[in-house]
Order: C-alpha cells, then structure tokens, then sequence
C-alpha cells in the first residue's frame, strides 16, 4: 500500500532519537533520498512480501502482528515517535532473505520518514561502517551460537539416551542368548531320550500316545496362567508329592518347571493312563525336556520381542523415517519417551499414566515434541533422585479449553518461590557442574511455543510440580516464518523502549 506524498522536515526527522546524531549535511540528505508519507488506516505491508523500505513513525498509531498457523496475532503496538521497522536488515543484503517478518498496519492517519532498502543499506555503510560490521558479528554470531548450544543439547540428551537404550538392549539380548544355548543343551538331550524309547518297552501306540500327549503338552505351555508365588509355591507343594507317590525320582526339581508350563496333577493323571504306572518316570522325563525346549523358546520369543519393541520406541522417538512435520498421537510419543527413558526412572520411580485416549491426534514435529519431553521428565526424575530416590512421576493428557494438555508431574522437592521465574532463563541450572547445561527449559519452551504456538507453565509446592504444556488442536499447516525462533536482531518494532519490546515480544 502507497501513502500520499508530503513535505520532508530535516527539523523533524532530526528530532527523532534515531536521527538525532545526524549533521545538517546527513539529514538533507535524508530528506532529498527519502521521503514522508501519509497512510489512511490500514495495512501498510504485509508478512513474507520483499522488504523494500524502512519505515520511521512522525505522527500516529502503528501495529505489527505476525502469521500464527492461520490467525494474525498483534505483537506490538505504539504510537511513539521514532519507533522503526521495515527492511531493519537491509545492511546484511543477500546473506539473508529480504522479507518482511510481520504485518503493519495503522488505525489512524498515520506519518512515516520512508527510505527504499537499498538507500537505507548504503546510508548504513557509508555512515556507521564499524556499527554495521559490529551488528553482522552479532547477527551471525548469535544465531550460530543460538544453533550450537542447541545442538550440544540435543547430543547430550542423545549420549545419555543411547546409554540407557544399551542398558536396556542388553538385559533381553543377553537372555534371549543364555536362552539359546540352554535351548541347544535341551534339545541334544532330548535326542538322546528319543534314542532311549526307541529301545525301550514302549509299544507302538504307547508311542504315538505319548507324541499326542507332547503337543498337547505343548499347547498347554502356550496358554499357562501367571501364578502368584504363594499360589505356585502350593502347586510346587502338591505336584512333588504326586510325582514321589508314583516313583518318579528328582520330583523335586520336576515340579518348579511343571507349575510355571501350567500342568497339575490332572494332567499327570492323563500321561498315567495313557502310558501305564511301569513306564510314567521315563515318559515324564521325556515330556520334561517338552516343556523346558517350550518355556525357552517363550523366552527367546519374549526377548526379541522387547528388542524389537525397543528399536521400534527409538525410531519412534528419533523419527527418523518420517516426515518433520506431521499429524502424530501425542501418547505414542510420550510413550517412546518413557520407554527410552525407561533405564533413567529405574525400579524407584513409579511412573503413572492417566491418559484421555479419545484426544485426537494433532499437528505438529513430533521429534522435538519428544524432545520436550525428555527434557521435563529427566528434570523431574533429577529432582526425585535428589529428594532420596523414591518418587512417582505422573503424566496426563486431558482435553483443556479447546487446547490438548500434557502434565508432568513429579513427587520431588518443588521449585523454590525465588527462582521460579528464572528456570526458563538459558544456561541458567540449578544442577551441579557439569550436570546441567540450563538449556533444557530454554530450549522446550522455544520449541512449544515459537514452533507450536502453545503455552508452558510450571506450578509447584514441596512434593507436587506439575509443568503443563498446552498445544493447540489444529493448524493451518507448518509455517516455517512464523514458527522460526525469534531473530536476535531484536523486536519486530524498536523504540526507546527497546528491552521492554523485546520482553513482550
């Protein structure tokens, strides 16, 4: 939108603090390059159109809002005389995009100095040429630093969940291991029990029995009940005494094995009258070897199956084979998360689920979620771990104002009343050092709210801090410009008041 064209002051313009150092030469020049302009109420440029000029207020009301998902929300209004924005990096030229990153708009007749981009870069070198080298190291600077720290944390949080993911890896790999050369022990023996029916008084249809009776053994195996060990200990009790009534030596032993496959005296029973009283010890010791070949092979399928799931949990949590952006299940993530974390909670730490599964699924990039959640439930194991260990870590889901809620909530000391405000400071901890980056809050909250338009809030009291993240149900679709950390630049719109807009914004 064009202004209508008026006289240009260097009176004026010189009485504006950013204008205010100038000669008399430097602002005729102003005057004879630039230009003063009126707007009627409305918008004066919009978000992501070429940033081509940079605008000074002289007299009126301006606001700038920026694109978030499909609404445009206000970040700043003034009617302050010299307050800017524009093409404010017009000096950086084709080291970065030369967009407007918000919308102007005034709600009244409204005055501005104008200067093109292109003037506004020139009077920026030729005036203040160490200025302009000073605000490119700490442009460039800052968002290299901003992307390193970012980074390190993103690697400390991995090392330390590619240690837990090892310990966790390990325990049913080793099992599924000790299983399998158990399994090759077992199954030699049984060959050699074959070899030794074979050869003795078994007659045809006693074989052919005592095969039927080994699958269904096997089937019984498949379908054992889990016993309580007061209830198992009382079966052990009764099967041993059973097996030494009928002359089967070592019954002893026999009956731990008999008890976990699911198989009681009536059973027992059955393999009695099938194969008779003379020949029950060999063809229980036969059906023994069944059982234990049977129960190892659970175990080996039980340990894969937990290694499968872990590997599963780990490119769940990475998402490494989807797409950054992307409609996700928030309890699938936050599961991958406690299953990763799983080795850090450890056999102290209780951790409770009370999820709303009718929540649908919502937009968003599910891999820094995750990232989010590592790093609030680290922290609130961290703080359990330094109360005594003991704890209980509660996460929610629930449907709140329109929002999808997700609370961590822990048992640990609390946060104190004094830094409360501070946590989400970067690099500021409370951890000892080299424990603790201060990074972690810093980075979660940027990444709930600058990247999915939520909110993160924390209370706490001594036993009870609950941090909630709320995010949205829906969006219009990622919107990259909008959900990018803020520039280190500064506010959208500078003024005199320069720390206070950056505080708001």
């Amino acid at each position: 939108m064009s202004g209508r064209p008026m006289p240009c002051s260097t009176e004026e313009i010189g009485s504006l603090f950013l204008f205010e150092k100038l000669s008399d030469a430097q602002l005729e020049r102003l005057c004879r390059e630039g230009r003063v302009e009126r707007f009627d109420p409305g918008p004066v440029y919009a978000e992501g159109e070429p940033a081509s000029c940079f605008y000074v207020l002289l007299q009126g009301t301006v606001v700038l809002s920026r694109r978030v998902g499909g609404d445009d929300v206000e970040v700043v209004r003034s009617s302050q005389p010299g307050v800017y924005a524009g093409a404010m990096q017009a000096y950086l030229g084709d080291r970065m995009p030369q967009v407007y990153n918000n919308s102007m708009r005034v709600t009244e007749p409204t005055r501005f100095f104008v200067l093109s981009a292109g003037t506004f870069a020139d009077v920026m070198h030729e005036w203040f040429p160490m200025a302009v080298h000073l605000l490119e190291g700490l442009f460039f600077g800052s968002r290299n630093a901003q992307a390193t720290v970012g980074q390190r944390e993103r690697l400390l949080a991995l090392g330390s969940l590619s240690a837990g993911l090892t310990h966790e890896l390990n325990n049913p790999a080793a099992a599924a291991v000790r299983a399998t050369a158990t399994l090759r022990e077992r199954v030699a023996k049984m060959r050699r029990k074959l070899a030794l029916i074979a050869e003795g008084p078994f007659s045809r249809d006693q074989l052919a029995s005592l095969v039927d009776i080994q699958q269904r053994t096997a089937e019984r195996v498949a379908k054992a009940p889990v016993l309580t060990p007061l209830e198992a200990a009382d079966r052990e009790d009764v099967l041993t005494d059973w097996l030494e009534d009928h002359g089967v030596e070592q019954g002893w032993q026999l009956a731990p094995t008999f008890v976990q496959a699911g198989l009681d005296v009536d059973w027992l029973e059955q393999v009695t009258a099938v194969v008779g009283e003379d020949i029950l010890p060999g063809a229980v010791g036969w059906l023994t070897y069944t059982v234990e070949t049977e129960l190892l092979m659970d175990e080996i399928a039980d340990s894969t199956t937990r290694v499968s799931r872990l590997v599963d949990a780990a490119k769940q949590y990475s998402q490494l084979d989807r797409a950054p952006y992307q409609v996700a299940d928030v309890h699938e993530l936050l599961d991958s998360t406690l299953l990763m974390l799983s080795g850090k909670t450890g056999p102290r730490i209780r951790v409770v689920k009370e999820y709303d599964r009718t929540l649908p699924r919502i937009p968003a990039y599910p891999a820094e979620l995750n990232q989010v959640w590592t790093n609030l439930i680290d922290n609130a194991v961290g703080a359990m771990e330094e109360a005594g260990g003991d704890g209980t870590l509660t996460v929610r889901t629930a449907l709140h104002d329109d929002r999808l809620l997700v609370e961590f909530r822990d048992t640990g000391p609390g946060v104190p009343p004094e830094i409360r405000d501070r946590i989400f400071e970067p690099f500021f901890t409370t951890k000892p050092v080299g424990r603790g980056t201060g990074l972690g809050l810093d980075i979660s909250r940027r990444i709930v709210v600058n990247k999915h338009h939520g909110s993160l809030e924390v209370e706490s009291v001594p036993g009870d801090t609950r941090f909630r993240v709320l995010l949205p149900l829906t969006a219009a679709g990622p919107d990259d410009a909008a959900l990018a950390p803020a520039a280190p630049d500064g506010p959208p719109l500078a003024s005199e008041d320069r720390t206070t807009s950056r505080e708001r914004t």
